[in-house]
């Protein structure tokens, strides 16, 4: 068995059809097909089943596949640690991230990564949680930044940071006079509000209200902070966020209150697949990012 029969098999289990699966590896249909042939002979075991359509794997050739790429990302990994002991570490580092304070971590990683090791490249992409996760798991990101809660399934995790509930409320709201700079949570229950979209949110909020036999009225379901802000700009309703959001509220239109009675915190979360292995510059990257959170802060 060599590499390339390897390589032919993955490119085409993904395509499922010998024609598109000859064009992504630029050669004739004919020869993969008997290259596929030669390496089910040398299996002892059938390695799709074909119709006169389509193919279908089997679960020898389900089994086969996870091997194969295994085999594929240790080559690709090995080629890599090679290069880099010659030219220093580069390569592409692609992630994910919610909003909130999401982005300022990861700027600050990558600033100090990057300081380094100057020709890692990086892909920067944004959702929600459940984007996120979606990226991390089918490997179109290395690394992804999410809040609780999350599927866990099929993840690696780390907590990364941890920031209060808020309330942005409308300087003309009765509540905005509120004395302090924290509010309880019983005191929004009257009145409509603007909440973060994700269906595990709204069963996060509701349980709040509900510890204290109330339960919320939200006008508005918002996927980004910052739609959340303008709609309570023009006092369309208070709304609920993680402290970031505060950053959006710099004028004298917002007040920004703390959720206390519950005091409710969100947190992040690096996450990783536990599925694939990760590339030599995702493992640095992640091992500078838990160095990071092991040094105490600097007085």
């Amino acid at each position: 068995m060599e590499l390339r029969h390897i390589r032919y098999f993955v490119t085409v289990a993904e395509e499922l059809n010998f024609t598109r699966a000859a064009a992504r590896l630029c050669i004739a249909q004919p020869p993969l097909s008997r290259q596929i042939q030669d390496l089910e002979a040398e299996l002892g075991a059938p390695l799709f089943l074909r119709k006169p359509r389509a193919l279908q794997l089997t679960e020898e050739g389900t089994l086969f596949l996870q091997y194969a790429r295994q085999v594929l990302e240790l080559v690709d990994r090995s080629a890599e640690d090679i290069r880099d002991m010659k030219q220093g570490l580069q390569g592409s580092l692609y992630l994910a991230s919610v909003e909130g304070h999401a982005p300022r971590l990861f700027s600050s990683w990558i600033a100090g990564f990057h300081k380094n090791y100057p020709q890692v490249q990086y892909s920067l992409w944004n959702g929600d949680t459940d984007d996120v996760e979606g990226r991390v798991n089918k490997g179109l990101c290395d690394l992804g930044l999410i809040m609780d809660p999350f599927n866990a399934e099929g993840l690696n995790s780390i907590h990364v940071y941890s920031e209060p509930w808020i309330a942005m409320i409308p300087a003309a709201h009765p509540l905005a006079q509120w004395p302090g700079d924290s509010i309880p949570l019983a005191q929004l229950a009257p009145y409509e509000l603007i909440i973060p979209s994700r269906a595990t949110r709204l069963q996060e909020i509701t349980g709040w209200f509900a510890a204290s036999g109330q339960k919320p009225i939200v006008r508005c379901r918002m996927a980004h902070m910052l739609n959340a802000y303008e709609l309570t700009e023009q006092n369309v309703g208070i709304a609920i966020y993680p402290a970031a959001a505060a950053e959006f509220a710099a004028g004298a239109s917002i007040c920004i209150k703390r959720l206390v009675e519950p005091a409710v915190t969100a947190s992040y979360a690096l996450v990783w697949s536990q599925n694939r292995p990760l590339s030599r510059v995702s493992r640095e990257f992640l091992n500078y990012v838990q160095n990071t959170l092991a040094d105490p802060p600097a007085e």
